[in-house]
């Protein structure tokens, strides 16, 4: 590592700390904003209402990030303009590259997946106290916040508003494994059934499935641990075990020959 690297290295450190923090003072300003839009709101009991898009800290840093870690990368390995062109050039090709992928929306469904027992607890414990499927919705799902209690409002807002129940929580349904759950609510919602123990039961459930999925990646993860151990394994006792033995047979042979 020469100097003028190690130098390049030291001061590219600073900008990144640089960008991080103004990042997180631009994000804290605009959350303590929704805070306080949010606030406003409820005092004023305004329903159906755009939720603000939560994270956005996480959402800037995961769109400019690449970019900004290619050009620092391009002017620390190469140094100087033409540093800076390999850079520019090496975050155009990953901004462009981030505007083509597919829009990967697994860690949205991990996170419902995640939610959804607690928010079948929840559901089935304001149910228990009296209050109806669509009361239920909108306390949860303004209390709980994230993918299901965004749908758990949204449901509740479409519902007061006058919406069809099966439409309404048809699209709640249509979060994975939460259709079972919808058919629970809207049934209860439209013929009175008693929905607390039902709902209770689905909680369950979804703690169980998810205990199994545990368990099958334990599994899985024990199955793939296997392979970079047997990779250090064979190899030493092919070079300590089998080896000398070869060597010993060979060397005989030809001292006998």
């Amino acid at each position: 590592m020469t100097g003028e690297f190690a130098h390049r290295l030291w001061v590219a450190a600073p900008v990144v700390t640089a960008i991080g923090s103004l990042a997180s003072a631009v994000a804290a300003a605009r959350r303590e904003r929704r805070v306080r839009k949010r606030f406003a709101a409820l005092l004023a009991a305004q329903y159906g209402r755009r939720r603000p898009r939560p994270r956005a800290a996480a959402e800037w840093a995961r769109r400019w990030g690449p970019p900004a870690g290619a050009v620092i990368f391009g002017w620390v390995m190469v140094g100087g303009v033409a540093g800076w062109l390999v850079g520019l050039v090496g975050a155009y090709g990953v901004r462009r590259w981030l505007c083509t992928r597919k829009p990967d929306d697994r860690t949205g469904t991990e996170e419902a997946a995640r939610q959804l027992p607690l928010a079948a607890d929840l559901l089935a414990a304001c149910i228990a106290a009296g209050a109806g499927p669509r009361e239920a919705a909108e306390a949860v799902g303004e209390s709980l916040g994230g993918p299901v209690g965004d749908r758990l409002a949204r449901t509740a807002a479409e519902l007061r508003l006058g919406g069809e129940p099966a439409e309404a929580w048809g699209r709640f349904g249509e979060i994975p494994g939460a259709a079972g759950l919808a058919r629970c609510l809207e049934r209860a919602g439209s013929t009175g059934a008693p929905a607390a123990e039902p709902v209770s039961r689905l909680a369950e459930g979804f703690r169980a499935e998810q205990a199994r999925a545990a368990v099958a990646r334990a599994q899985r993860a024990q199955v793939l641990i296997t392979a970079p151990v047997g990779l250090c394994f064979l190899p030493a006792f092919l070079a300590v075990g089998v080896a000398p033995v070869v060597i010993g047979l060979a060397s005989g042979l030809l001292n006998g020959n």
